[in-house]
């Protein structure tokens, strides 16, 4: 179904169908996406939080939002979290900064968003870069980092943090709540990981914001499976 929900147009997520690679990985990602559309800048002139009234997901449900910053500014970025009325920012970088775009720095966004209305909160547990365990069971994926990743969502530090992450997205009744990361496009990013398991773990639908604004569906990685005691694995053969 599309339609749009506060001035962002939200609809399913396309089916993969071609290759990707993460940033910093070794090798291609399994279960590539399609290529990004073309974007353009946030929404300058959404400049507060009471200028876009909160409005729930499509469905009526809570619902979880990703977002990368890639090289938006604090307005063009500013625009585009009001046009999806995300209320709360999570950034999962392992480093919250970038020497290209200073205005993506911890403390910096800390400042900004606050005066935008926008809460922030930086949590390190859910970074990405993690060490990839000896006989990994997540075959599915063939690159590095995603299957180092993989793994993590199996540790106590991770679980902690998803659910603290997820109840704020249950309890929010003020508008969204998104993860932020570097990484411009979803299926280039570990935030891909974490909309998995929000989705297939807890039952929580994720959307990622685009850079023109769309809110994508997420599509659950075909190789993900949940086991019997409730943890993720990638190791399904999508067939």
């Amino acid at each position: 179904m599309v339609g749009w929900r506060s001035g962002v147009r939200v609809r399913p997520g396309p089916k993969p169908t071609a290759s990707a690679e993460a940033v910093g990985s070794s090798g291609p990602a399994r279960s590539a996406e399609p290529q990004p559309t073309p974007a353009h800048r946030g929404r300058p002139d959404a400049a507060t939080a009471a200028d876009h009234p909160a409005v729930p997901p499509p469905d009526g449900r809570p619902g979880l939002v990703t977002v990368g910053h890639g090289t938006l500014d604090r307005t063009e970025l500013a625009g585009l979290l009001h046009g999806a009325a995300v209320r709360a920012l999570v950034d999962v970088r392992t480093v919250p900064g970038s020497r290209r775009n200073p205005d993506t720095a911890r403390d910096v966004m800390g400042e900004w968003l606050s005066a935008e209305g926008i809460s922030y909160r930086w949590d390190q547990r859910l970074g990405g870069f993690r060490r990839l365990a000896d006989h990994s069971p997540d075959t599915f994926w063939r690159n590095t980092s995603f299957r180092a990743y993989a793994g993590h969502t199996r540790t106590p530090e991770f679980l902690t943090a998803m659910a603290e992450l997820l109840e704020e997205v249950r309890q929010r009744t003020d508008g969204r709540v998104s993860v932020l990361c570097g990484e411009t496009v979803w299926w280039r990013c570990h935030r891909r990981i974490i909309a998995d398991y929000a989705w297939l773990v807890a039952g929580i639908p994720a959307w990622h914001l685009m850079h023109d604004g769309r809110l994508v569906e997420h599509p659950p990685t075909p190789g993900a499976r949940v086991q019997s005691d409730g943890l993720l694995v990638y190791d399904a053969d999508p067939g």
